[in-house]
């Protein structure tokens, strides 16, 4: 098995993981259990692992931390406007 399919399955997982919580809180609009400092330093990052992946040309990586940094972000801007 080619090594970088290890990484593919990965960032599909780690990724997906994060859908479920995107969609509660774009449903309920409820981010009150969500800690808004854990979510900027989390997506910051992912913003910098996703810089790291495309420096190393590696795609599981900037697949991971671009699906993953899009989820990051919405949840994160929910939680700022809906504290």
């Amino acid at each position: 098995m080619n090594p970088e399919w290890i990484g593919y399955i990965a960032a599909t997982l780690t990724s997906a993981s994060f859908i479920p919580q995107a969609v509660m809180t774009i449903r309920t609009r409820d981010t009150r259990s969500i800690s808004r400092g854990m979510y900027v330093i989390y997506t910051v990052g992912i913003a910098f692992w996703l810089v790291y992946g495309i420096a190393l040309d590696s795609w599981p990586m900037i697949y991971a931390n671009v699906v993953t940094l899009g989820l990051a972000i919405t949840i994160l801007v929910l939680k700022l406007r809906y504290g």
